[in-house]
């Protein structure tokens, strides 16, 4: 996975900010539990798509993360391995936000 995140992965994240009340806290506080957060929300993502993915499919992803590559070329590989990968990445978002939200009441 990269370390880019989509458009909607960002907005659902920030949304997750000001639901849970972290964009009232310090700066720097703040910017600690984001990065937390992020590096959770992408673990997540990964193990999903690369247990989707397959075998054949995390082979042929390792030999292009060797190489020189675009976050948008990963994305698009990983749109034509996984039919819904779009979907996928949302529920994973969804199941995320709802657990900081547990935990957060």
């Amino acid at each position: 996975m990269t370390e880019e995140m989509t458009n909607v992965q960002s907005e659902a994240l920030a949304q997750l900010i000001k639901d849970l009340g972290i964009d009232t806290l310090e700066k720097d506080k703040q910017n600690e539990l984001i990065i937390k957060m992020t590096e959770v929300l992408l673990k997540r993502i990964f193990l999903e798509t690369m247990e989707k993915l397959g075998e054949s499919g995390r082979e042929e992803y390792e030999k292009m993360s060797e190489g020189e590559i675009e976050p948008e070329q990963i994305e698009a590989f990983f749109k034509d391995k996984i039919s819904n990968y779009d979907e996928m990445v949302q529920q994973i978002i969804e199941e995320f936000r709802a657990e900081m939200m547990a935990t957060n009441n």
